[in-house]
């Protein structure tokens, strides 16, 4: 007899759609089958069960000029596990004068309180040749991707074409990745340079100086350092599709290239800048167009784009007060608890996603490129009991007061949807049911990749 048995759903992997019980015995899957029996059972009929979602991009209390993000790793965790999200990955928060390692140390015991699985990518900022033992201490420690960004050169962060070379190759001879923000810095200078008095107070601005422009510039260049380097390279929060072409541009060049998109990129247009509340859509890069949203959404389901994340970094209000200029307010938006219904609602039910990619692209491809899989991301016996039961049939609105994520603002407000998480599962445990949150402060286990 299992401990749990999940019983009647209809299961949906990337490859297929099927009814069957799911088992689990401690925190693992353990049998697939008909007619099993547990010592407690969920009766799924007329539910979806998918396996646990995997949000590869979040931040948990970053800091970000002079503020820090609104969500702490128990706040995000909580807000990830009634999503339906039961792994998440952050960042470390680099220093040219730290150590990864350092870094990672100070970042485990930020994410103690974490109730669900957690990992890390190493973040890179003031890296040089020489310091290539450091990549491998923290491949040691069980990090095997590493944040890189073509811009914000002006706070340090940017690394640019030499190091950017030498630290890829360095990643290659560990199987690691190399993820980077793709923006390209001089063009945003130059573009910014340019700006009336006038320009710099109006939110609408942010578009044209971080323009898809700048973004497929920076592809371009990372492609063409990825394909010499031999490194495995990851976009993250694809938002064009002149920088999807130059993503599939470095794939023909020989670049091992993946991109993920966000829900931002494929359902909001920088026309949300325009009204009232235009600065809360703070983030970069930029929103673009409707042709840009539908161009992500066809890569995302033919596989051109891997996976979606949220690149979750929730602000309140207060914290993105107009202060009279778009670059005085602090980047990001919230997202790891809506994840997976908007793409179900807005992707499955529109045709924009079948039922299989929806497992894909929200779980499975994460965890095959991060070094979790098969313990992530699938539904197969021995792999962690990582399941979220879905009710496609419940319709409700999104409204940031009656979301888990510690903001008062939601960038989908008011947004009707189709589909909502009736329960998580984490490694066998319940973590949420039917509305109520019922996991404990400080289950999550740091996942060494």
């Amino acid at each position: 007899m299992y401990d749990l048995v999940i019983r009647g759903g209809t299961v949906v992997t990337p490859e297929t759609v099927l009814t069957t019980d799911i088992g689990i015995f401690g925190e693992k899957i353990a049998a697939l089958g008909d007619g099993l029996e547990g010592k407690a059972e969920v009766d799924a009929s007329g539910k979806l069960v998918l396996p646990g979602a995997i949000d590869p991009h979040v931040h948990f209390s970053l800091p970000v000029g002079g503020t820090v993000s609104s969500d702490d790793f128990y706040s995000g965790s909580v807000a990830a596990a009634c999503g339906g999200v039961t792994t998440v990955i952050d960042f470390t928060v680099g220093a040219p004068e730290r150590t990864m390692a350092d870094d990672l140390r100070n970042r485990l015991e930020d994410a103690r309180p974490s109730v669900v699985d957690y990992s890390f990518h190493g973040e890179v900022v003031g890296w040089r040749p020489g310091r290539t033992a450091e990549i491998s201490d923290a491949m040691a420690r069980g990090i095997k991707s590493f944040k890189f960004f073509t811009a914000y050169g002006a706070s340090g962060r940017r690394t640019d074409t030499g190091p950017l070379y030498h630290a890829f190759r360095a990643i290659a001879e560990g199987d690691g990745v190399a993820v980077v923000h793709a923006e390209d810095d001089s063009m945003i200078e130059a573009s910014a340079a340019l700006l009336s008095k006038e320009e710099w107070g109006r939110m609408g601005t942010v578009a044209e100086v971080r323009s898809d422009l700048c973004e497929a510039s920076a592809v371009n260049t990372v492609g063409w350092i990825a394909a010499k380097a031999g490194v495995r390279c990851h976009i993250v929060h694809l938002s064009s599709a002149l920088g999807l072409g130059e993503v599939e541009e470095a794939r023909k060049k020989g670049a091992l290239m993946t991109a993920e998109t966000c829900p931002q990129y494929l359902l909001l247009t920088s026309g949300v800048y325009g009204g009232p509340q235009g600065h809360l859509f703070s983030a970069t890069p930029a929103l673009r167009t409707r042709n840009d949203n539908e161009a992500l959404w066809r890569a995302l389901g033919s596989g051109a784009v891997d996976f979606a994340a949220t690149d979750h970094c929730p602000f309140t209000r207060t914290q993105k007060e107009w202060k009279g200029a778009f670059d005085r307010l602090p980047g990001g938006l919230p997202g790891v608890e809506t994840l997976l219904p908007l793409l179900y609602s807005e992707g499955v039910l529109r045709g924009k996603l079948s039922l299989c990619s929806l497992a894909r692209v929200t779980s499975e491809q994460a965890a095959k490129l991060y070094g979790l899989y098969p313990k992530k991301g699938c539904l197969f016996p021995g792999s962690d009991g990582d399941l979220v039961i879905f009710d496609p049939e419940d319709a409700w609105t999104i409204r940031a007061g009656a979301l888990r994520m510690n903001v008062d603002f939601s960038p989908y407000e008011g947004l009707e949807v189709r589909g909502k998480v009736w329960q998580t599962i984490s490694r066998g445990e319940i973590i949420y049911a039917d509305g109520r949150f019922l996991g404990r402060r400080g289950r999550g286990k740091f996942l060494p990749r």
